[in-house]
């Protein structure tokens, strides 16, 4: 199948069905995928269904039955080896680069790489919940298995997209250290969790350090996914003219010469990356660069990597 990336999405137009774009990808990156081994066996709640007659009562819920008057049977899910909470940064700075009804940016390569990630890890019978921040937390659901929670996410990430060019979406800023903390708490221990973000901040970095320990210190695992744009993020390859740039977190504007600010910005940029990579090592994070230009396979195999080291 052929290779799928930010540009044949949009070239798809099918910005409403995160779930059959997140089947492409990820069939079009594996052919066979062997179901997760279990390590023994429980059972998780998931959800109410009504009871048909004749069936066993013993899954009936009898303190709904008492409020209700009805008879519904709880439903449970087999307890997976591995929890999974994707958590995907949605300010402003990651709609770069930025272009009116464009989806080739930060942000949609983030939110189509955490659909295919769903699609991946439910094939593999895991738990997944998904989380949004900027400078607070707006979305958090549990790592749930389920099919109607699945759909749930696929309509979340597709929410998100369509919001995304609302000019109510402009200037979220970004505060990494204090919401990471809030879902270090909030997160079911002894989870796998993912993070989108091109770590583009208005806290101090020591704060975003701590954080990524707090995360750790409950007994996670933790991938961080560098979401960047390496063409004009990292090679500043702007042409040599009078150019504008402005800040999508605080909406100030910029005017340079790119070939006079380019080295020093290009020597900064690797000072704070190469800082952010040591911590991550410090505390056994994997840190990986994702370029939005590179397509999803850089994702996929990186989460199967550390998927096969835990189990």
């Amino acid at each position: 199948m052929e290779r799928i990336d930010l540009q044949t999405i949009e070239s798809l137009q099918s910005f409403d069905n995160f779930e059959l774009l997140a089947r492409q990808i990820v069939e079009g990156f594996l052919t066979g995928l062997h179901r997760s081994p279990f390590h023994g066996f429980s059972v998780e709640f998931a959800e109410h269904r009504q009871y048909n007659p004749g069936e066993s009562t013993k899954n009936i819920d009898w303190k709904l039955f008492a409020r209700t008057d009805k008879l519904f049977v709880k439903q449970f899910e087999e307890e997976t080896n591995l929890r999974c909470q994707i958590v995907i940064d949605t300010s402003s700075s990651m709609l770069f680069p930025f272009q009116s009804k464009s989806i080739h940016n930060k942000l949609a390569f983030s939110l189509y790489s955490a659909a295919a990630l769903i699609h991946l890890l439910r094939k593999q019978r895991d738990a997944v919940g998904l989380s949004f921040l900027s400078d607070k937390i707006t979305l958090h659901t549990p790592a749930r298995l389920s099919e109607s929670h699945a759909q749930m996410l696929y309509s979340e990430l597709n929410k998100c997209l369509t919001n995304a060019y609302d000019t109510t979406s402009f200037n979220q800023h970004t505060q990494l250290s204090e919401t990471l903390d809030q879902l270090a708490e909030a997160i079911h221990k002894r989870s796998l969790i993912i993070i989108f973000s091109d770590f583009l901040q208005q806290d101090d970095n020591e704060n975003l350090y701590k954080s990524l320990q707090h995360l750790k210190y409950n007994q996670n695992e933790v991938i961080l996914f560098h979401v960047v744009d390496e063409q004009f993020e990292t090679n500043f390859a702007f042409e040599n003219r009078p150019t504008e740039l402005t800040d999508m977190e605080t909406g100030e504007v910029v005017k340079i010469n790119p070939n006079a600010v380019r080295e020093a910005y290009k020597s900064r940029l690797a000072a704070i990356t190469d800082q952010l990579h040591s911590t991550c090592d410090k505390y056994k994070i994997d840190f990986v660069t994702a370029d939005i230009n590179k397509g999803f396979e850089q994702i996929l195999t990186n989460y199967l990597v550390k998927r096969n080291k835990l189990y």
